[in-house]
């Protein structure tokens, strides 16, 4: 695969987004920064540019499905996107002592890590597909995998954007425009240090970033890590769906809910 020049990343004012920036930071790459804190993500682009990277920051929220569109479209019409990377993610969850997720915090989870997800890729479907060349980056989660008793939208959003990219995979494919997977385990970022829970195989965002970059270069359908966690997670598919459930709720975990909302 040849290198890319143009990145356009979402969710890049922090967290793995923060870090993928600084590691695709170099001369001859211009970036496409998308990120709501106007502030993080001028710290991020003024840290890519010291690295030599040409850097375009827009704040912008996800969410924003017209925002999003022409300022992707204005982005890849003065620098023709190569790796689009959809990145931009929250959390919520459930207390041990909880039941049920409060409704408007699962819209506003669904809202950034489905609809976002959208909302970064579908402007460059096209472009892409008539130019016969790109590639599209999902960070999906191992929770996209198996339901966790702990965050069921959280896990319901990454199952749909798996979902989503497994699709476009297979129909963009031989358009010449690439689709990876990003089957993510716990990385250490301000999204995970907010759960109180045993983090196995936790890794750093920086390392999260290496190990999606080499993948992403590689052209690989799906790049999962830890592999440990991954096929521990596949396994856990094929078993007795009730033992899993009782195996899974032996652990004692707390996940904050979102203070995220969907403007109305």
């Amino acid at each position: 695969m040849q290198q890319p020049r143009a990145i356009l990343i979402a969710g890049a004012s922090s967290g793995i987004g923060r870090a993928l920036a600084l590691a695709y930071a170099a001369p001859g790459l211009h970036l496409t920064l998308l990120g709501r804190n106007e502030q993080r993500l001028a710290d991020v682009a003024a840290a890519a540019e010291a690295n030599g990277a040409t850097v375009t920051a827009i704040p912008v929220d996800v969410r924003d499905r017209e925002a999003m569109h022409a300022a992707i479209l204005v982005a890849d019409s003065a620098n023709p996107i190569d790796l689009v990377i959809a990145n931009a993610g929250i959390t919520t969850g459930l207390a041990d002592t909880a039941v049920s997720e409060d409704p408007e915090a699962v819209r506003a989870l669904l809202a950034t890590n489905l609809f976002g997800v959208l909302n970064t890729i579908e402007p460059l479907i096209g472009p892409m597909c008539a130019r016969g060349q790109g590639q599209i980056a999902v960070i999906g989660s191992l929770a996209g995998l198996r339901g966790l008793p702990y965050s069921p939208a959280y896990s319901a959003s990454k199952a749909a954007v798996h979902a989503y990219a497994e699709s476009l995979r297979g129909r963009l494919e031989r358009r010449g425009v690439l689709v990876s997977l990003v089957v993510a385990g716990f990385v250490k970022t301000p999204l995970n240090d907010s759960i109180d829970a045993v983090k196995p195989f936790e890794v750093s965002d920086v390392q999260a970033a290496s190990i999606i970059k080499n993948g992403l270069a590689r052209g690989r359908a799906v790049i999962a890590f830890p592999m440990t966690l991954y096929f521990a997670t596949r396994l856990a598919r094929i078993l007795p769906p009730r033992f899993v459930d009782r195996l899974f709720t032996r652990f004692s975990v707390n996940v904050p809910e979102t203070q995220e909302r969907v403007k109305s």
